[in-house]
């Protein structure tokens, strides 16, 4: 071996050896609580609707039901500063916040799986509503305490776990939710996922609080407290050079995968695939994938930077689409389906981790939770709101045209990607981002 592949292999090892520490073990276990109840909103809950037979317009719509991830920044200054009574005093401000967050999540999935689409969608919606509510409110903390209990060093390996701890979640609640709501009813689907987030309920007892930074302590008056924990957020963020182009970047990055996310079941599903073939190819194998990926775009990011995974993984998540447009073609063919759904998943994986990284590496500490839900928020009005319409856009074209579309929709944010990287090209993993002006 020469010298420089002797290197680069100690390089890698060493870029892999991090996924060890004990932190982000913990990290991954929250990234499973966080990624359980999503699909449940989303994907999953699409599956049903369009077995109970609901137009794929309306479903499309539904999306609008879980806009409330969209709005998380609006009280995450309250899960930022404000203590709970009891919990806040016991287990911490992020640990008590979590506790909440999750209880309130396993009432919302039990409630949801008894409701009737059919009979009655509204309730339906509310019960969606209420779980959004809950697993959104359990993103800030979980973001808020990943950022501020990892060194910066290791965003890029914690972005890996998070992604990989929310896949895992993704395959028993995308998956195994379809699965058993195929061979034992929607009911007892939506059960099985609420005793499962019971192990996010363990990992908070096991973890530790995180150390905050002084200016993140409770002030004693109704000013201080929302100057430091409302105003001084948004101000802090909103006034550096080029924030709404990272902002508007952060909002189109993605937005290529967002229109096609909600349809995708329904996609499955019109081509002949039944709930069981999607189940264990599409949200196990392919999670798997997208998992496998996680991993290893968080060595990539350690070893490349954020900025060059970014742009590989927008230009992956972008072509792989038109390999949907492919099995539109090709139709119910396991092989095609497996081949298809392994390409876009890894892809997907890398381009993920890369932009969690990301998104951390913008925080200021001192407002941790308030940051990053302001930039989660504006992710996920692309996947709530903009992208809403993708139902009706599927509902005026073929299939292989509507993943097409698809493709182009991604040149956007890319072309962002493109401006931030000549603009401010000091960015990396171990340190926070380097505004160098024109």
């Amino acid at each position: 071996m020469t010298d420089a592949a002797s290197v680069s292999a100690r390089s890698w090892r060493a870029s892999l050896a991090v996924y060890g520490d004990r932190k982000l073990l913990i990290v991954l276990a929250m990234g499973f609580a966080s990624g359980l109840p999503f699909l449940l909103t989303a994907a999953t809950l699409s599956a049903w609707l369009a077995q109970a037979g609901i137009a794929k317009t309306l479903i499309g719509f539904m999306s609008w039901a879980s806009s409330v991830y969209a709005l998380k920044f609006l009280w995450a200054p309250v899960v930022d500063r404000v203590a709970l009574p009891i919990l806040t005093r016991r287990f911490g401000q992020r640990r008590g916040w979590m506790l909440a967050a999750q209880a309130l999540c396993i009432v919302g999935m039990v409630g949801l799986g008894q409701s009737n689409p059919a009979e009655s969608l509204t309730a339906t919606i509310l019960w969606t509503v209420l779980l959004a509510f809950a697993s959104a409110t359990q993103d800030i903390v979980i973001d808020a305490y990943r950022i501020e209990y990892l060194d910066q060093a290791q965003y890029g390996a914690g972005a890996a776990m998070t992604t990989g701890g929310y896949r895992i979640a993704v395959i028993a609640s995308g998956g195994g939710a379809l699965i058993l709501a195929d061979n034992f009813g929607w009911a007892v689907s939506y059960s099985v996922m609420a005793v499962l987030m019971v192990l996010g309920v363990i990992t908070v007892f096991l973890s530790p609080e995180p150390a905050r930074s002084a200016s993140a302590a409770k002030t004693d008056s109704y000013a201080d407290w929302l100057k430091g924990s409302v105003i001084a957020p948004f101000t802090e963020f909103l006034t550096r050079p080029g924030a709404a182009v990272i902002l508007a970047f952060v909002m189109l990055y993605k937005y290529g995968d967002a229109l096609w996310a909600s349809m995708a079941n329904p996609f499955y599903l019109d081509l002949g695939f039944s709930l069981t073939q999607v189940g264990v190819v599409v949200k196990t194998w392919g999670v798997s994938m997208t998992i496998l990926g996680s991993f290893v775009g968080g060595a990539m990011v350690m070893r490349f930077g954020i900025y060059r995974m970014l742009l590989w993984g927008g230009l992956a998540m972008a072509l792989s689409n038109l390999l949907l447009a492919v099995l539109a073609l090709i139709g119910p063919d396991l092989t095609a389906l497996t081949v298809v759904i392994s390409v876009e998943n890894f892809a997907n994986g890398i381009g993920n981790v890369a932009f969690i990284a990301y998104m951390s590496s913008l925080c200021n500490l001192a407002f941790t939770a308030t940051q990053y839900a302001l930039l989660t928020s504006f992710m996920a009005f692309t996947r709530t709101i903009l992208a809403s319409g993708g139902g009706w856009l599927a509902d005026q074209m073929s299939w292989f045209t509507f993943f097409v579309a698809t493709t182009f929709a991604a040149i956007p944010g890319l072309l962002l990607l493109l401006w931030l990287m000549k603009a401010y090209p000091v960015l990396t993993p171990a340190a926070k981002p380097v505004v160098v002006e024109d």
